[in-house]
C-alpha cells in the first residue's frame, strides 16, 4: 500500500501545493544571526554608507574590490573553458518579482531539494557514471528516451504538429523493433532525428494557458503553475508507468531518475554564484525555447531560428547543452 502511494500521481499533485502553503509561513530555512546594518552619513559623500553594528565598515567595504575581482576572474575562467558565462547567458531580462513572486518559499524548497540531492541522488548518479560503461549508459538513455516518444506523439497531435508526430512515431516504431526495445537509436540513421520532445505543459501553452508564477516543487524541482499539473498527465502518457509488475516499475523509475541526474553532472559545473537564480532563469528560458520550437525574437524584434544559424564559434547550435 505504501509502495503504491509513493509513486502515485496524486502524491505529485499534493507536492505541488506545498510551496503555496509555505508562502504564508515565509521562509522557514532563512539564515539568521546576521549583523544589523546601520546607515551612516559620511561627510563629503553624496549618499549614505553602510556600516556594521560596531561602527566599522561593512563586510562588503572591508573586502574592497576583492569580491569583484574574484567574481570577474570566475567569469573569465568560465568563458575560457565553456565559451560563455552562465551568469550572463541565463540572465533574465524580466524582473524577478514578475516571474517569481514566491521567491522566499521557492528558495526554502530549493535548499531542501539541494540537501536531498547532495546526500542521496548525486552520490548514486556519480557512482553510476563511474562504474557503468559509456556504451551501456548510452543504451539506457536511448531506452528511456524511446519511451518518452509516446508522450511526444500524443502531445504533438494535440498541438496539431503532424510532421513532428510522424517523425516521433516513426522513431518509436523503428527503435522499439530494429533498435532492440530502444537500446539503439537506429532511427537517426534513417533520417528520423530525435526532437526536443513535446509534453503536456507545452500543449497547454499552445492552447493559450499562461505560465503563471515560477515555483520549485519538493523533490521535483523547477516548474511553473502551468507546468506543475501537467506532470500528472505526462505520468499517464509514459508507458513505463503502466507496467503491471510493481518491482519492475519501481526499478525502471529509479533507473530513469538516476540516468537523468547523471546526465546533469557535467552541466552543474557551470553553475557559479547564485545557483537558484541561474537555474530559475535557465528553466524559464528553456521552456520558452521548447514552446516556440526554437523560434525566438531577438532584442530587435527579429525571429531567430537557433537550429539554422551558427554561433560565434562557428558551430551549429542545434544541440542544447541541457
Amino acid at each position: 500500500m505504501l509502495g503504491r502511494l509513493f509513486i502515485s500521481p496524486w502524491l505529485i499533485a499534493v507536492l505541488h501545493l506545498v510551496p503555496l502553503a509555505v508562502v504564508a509561513q515565509g521562509d522557514p530555512f532563512a539564515e539568521s544571526g546576521q549583523a544589523d546594518v546601520d546607515v551612516v552619513e559620511q561627510p563629503g559623500d553624496s549618499g549614505p554608507a553602510e556600516t556594521d553594528g560596531d561602527g566599522g565598515k561593512g563586510p562588503e567595504q572591508q573586502a574592497g574590490g576583492q569580491g569583484e575581482s574574484e567574481a570577474s576572474a570566475d567569469g573569465d575562467n568560465l568563458e575560457d573553458e565553456y565559451g560563455f558565462d552562465p551568469a550572463e547567458e541565463f540572465a533574465s531580462e524580466q524582473e524577478p518579482g514578475e516571474s517569481d513572486p514566491w521567491e522566499g518559499a521557492n528558495r526554502a524548497v530549493f535548499r531542501f531539494n539541494t540537501a536531498v540531492d547532495s546526500w542521496v541522488l548525486k552520490p548514486v548518479a556519480t557512482s553510476y557514471r563511474q562504474i557503468t560503461p559509456i556504451f551501456l549508459q548510452r543504451g539506457v538513455s536511448n531506452f528511456f528516451g524511446n519511451l518518452r516518444e509516446v508522450t511526444s506523439v500524443i502531445n504533438g497531435a494535440l498541438q496539431w504538429k503532424w510532421g513532428q508526430v510522424g517523425n516521433d512515431a516513426g522513431r518509436f516504431v523503428v527503435n522499439s523493433t530494429v533498435g532492440v526495445v530502444g537500446l539503439f537509436d537506429v532511427a537517426q540513421h534513417m533520417g528520423l532525428e530525435r526532437g526536443d520532445g513535446e509534453d503536456f505543459a507545452q500543449t497547454l501553452a499552445v492552447w493559450g494557458v499562461p505560465a503563471g508564477p515560477y515555483v520549485v516543487l519538493p523533490l521535483l524541482g523547477p516548474s511553473t503553475v502551468r507546468d506543475a499539473p501537467a506532470l500528472v498527465v505526462d505520468y499517464y502518457t509514459n508507458p513505463m508507468n503502466h507496467v503491471d509488475h510493481d518491482q519492475t516499475r519501481y526499478a525502471l523509475q529509479a533507473t530513469d531518475l538516476v540516468e537523468i541526474r547523471a546526465s546533469l553532472l557535467d552541466v552543474e559545473t557551470l553553475l557559479k554564484g547564485d545557483q537558484y537564480v541561474l537555474l530559475r532563469d535557465a528553466y524559464l528560458q528553456r521552456r520558452e525555447y521548447l514552446i516556440n520550437d526554437g523560434d525566438l525574437e531577438d532584442d530587435f524584434g527579429e525571429e531567430d531560428d537557433f537550429g539554422d544559424e551558427e554561433d560565434d564559434f562557428g558551430s551549429d547550435t542545434d544541440e542544447d547543452p541541457f
